[in-house]
């Protein structure tokens, strides 16, 4: 079993920024990608971005694409969500996701772990 715990959310003015952060423990030996997704109530939860083990292959959502960078820190076992220039619509429950395979995943089914979410909000 894999746990991963996000943190680093919170409530920030549109413009602002905030890093998350999502720390993996227990089976955390061999190759895993990592993805971050956000979801609204009563809405799909949405890929964000994603990393490959490697951290040779990214991927963004177009909403975010420019002002949102995912990096890892394998040693650490820590993936990384910088997000800059923060917009209202950005504000949701953002979770963190594990799968046992090097390359990336697009959408939820994809991914073997998850987080218990952190809370983004920002104002207007």
């Amino acid at each position: 079993q894999v746990q991963l715990v996000e943190s680093g959310g919170g409530l920030v003015q549109a413009g602002g920024s905030l890093r998350l952060s999502c720390a993996a423990s227990g089976r955390t030996g061999g190759s895993y990608a990592m993805g971050w997704f956000r979801q609204d109530p009563g809405k799909e939860r949405d890929i964000v971005a994603a990393i490959s083990w490697s951290g040779d292959s990214t991927y963004y959502a177009d909403s975010v694409l420019g002002r949102f960078t995912i990096s890892r820190d394998n040693a650490k076992n820590t993936v990384y969500l910088q997000m800059n220039s923060l917009k209202p619509e950005d504000t949701a429950v953002y979770y963190c996701a594990a799968r046992f395979v090097s390359g990336i995943a697009y959408s939820q089914g994809g991914y073997d772990y998850w987080g218990q979410g952190t809370q983004v909000t920002v104002s207007s």
